[in-house]
């Protein structure tokens, strides 16, 4: 096991580094890095993810290229329209509800990356629980003045995200009801969600993640859990593989951090990813490599789970 600590370019989720650990196994690395409020339980699927990555491979890719949008993070406006201006895509993910911003600092920041875009781009936000129903219906009606492709997770709960779906017409995504769920499959009997969004380390794999996409029934968004390429190529796996890929996915996040464990990032070329594997770069790892032991122990910790 191989651990890192990659600074952030733009603080992310309250984040100023990207931490985790690598394995390496017969069909190549794997990264297990759940954040640092997941416990053990949910540990155990990050860690599934990176054995299934290292000891078992992926499925038979249907496409060799992903499209992906930028991510835009709450910083201010001006940060915010040259993060899209610079990102390469034509479709930007825009987070808000950020703590200790206010609704006027997410309008000016959806309206930038708006501009930055362009009138035939696509802009989603990702709100990632952080308003109430109440809160949720009014906002998206304000900042569905620039168009809104759909909002992600505007509520933490399931039956929230269906009070807030039968009141507005921009889509309703689900994350965090789905990955964080005990029962994913809840999101879809309460009929809260038009769009689902699906990251392969908290679902366990690529493989189980397919499983819920297909069961599910709802169009799928790949996103990543803001990864080094190691992890993205596993999102690229699962994007990769699906039936269908009606969206742009949350891949293009490596622009996030300050590095990477390998010499040939998976970069954005003309809004897409090519569907590849890089190897790990030793002397890239070496930059940001820290001590192992306590992804050990989260490691443990997630077997006995």
């Amino acid at each position: 096991m191989r651990a890192f600590a990659i600074p952030m370019r733009t603080r992310f989720r309250g984040l100023t580094r990207r931490e985790g650990a690598l394995i390496h196994g017969p069909a190549g690395w794997g990264e297990f890095s759940p954040f640092a409020e997941y416990g053990p339980a949910e540990a155990a699927r990050w860690l599934a993810a990176a054995r299934e990555a290292a000891f078992t491979g992926f499925p038979a890719p249907l496409r060799d290229r992903i499209p992906v949008n930028v991510t835009v993070p709450a910083t201010d406006a001006g940060h915010a329209w040259r993060i899209t201006a610079e990102g390469g895509c034509r479709t930007a993910k825009v987070k808000v509800a950020e703590k200790g911003q206010s609704e006027a600092d997410d309008l000016a920041r959806v309206e930038a990356v708006r501009d930055a875009i362009g009138p035939d781009g696509k802009v989603r936000i990702d709100v990632n629980g952080g308003w109430d129903v109440d809160q949720a219906v009014r906002m998206i009606r304000l900042l569905n003045r620039f168009d809104l492709e759909y909002v992600e997770q505007p509520c933490a709960t399931v039956e929230e995200l269906a009070a807030v779906r039968r009141r507005v017409e921009v889509p309703i995504a689900a994350d965090e009801s789905i990955r964080r769920a005990e029962d994913p499959f809840r999101v879809v009997a309460a009929e809260a969600a038009d769009i689902a969004v699906l990251k392969v380390q908290p679902l366990g794999g690529v493989a189980p993640a397919l499983e819920i996409a297909a069961a599910i029934g709802l169009p799928v968004v790949v996103s990543s859990a803001v990864e080094t390429s190691v992890g993205l190529a596993a999102g690229l796996a699962l994007a990769a593989a699906l039936p269908e890929l009606p969206y742009a996915c949350g891949l293009a996040t490596l622009s996030l951090l300050e590095g990477d464990v390998t010499g040939d990032p998976l970069v954005v070329e003309d809004g897409e990813i090519a569907v590849r594997r890089p190897e790990v770069d030793l002397a890239a790892l070496a930059r940001h490599q820290v001590d192992p032991a306590a992804w050990r122990r989260r490691a443990e910790e997630a077997e006995r789970a």
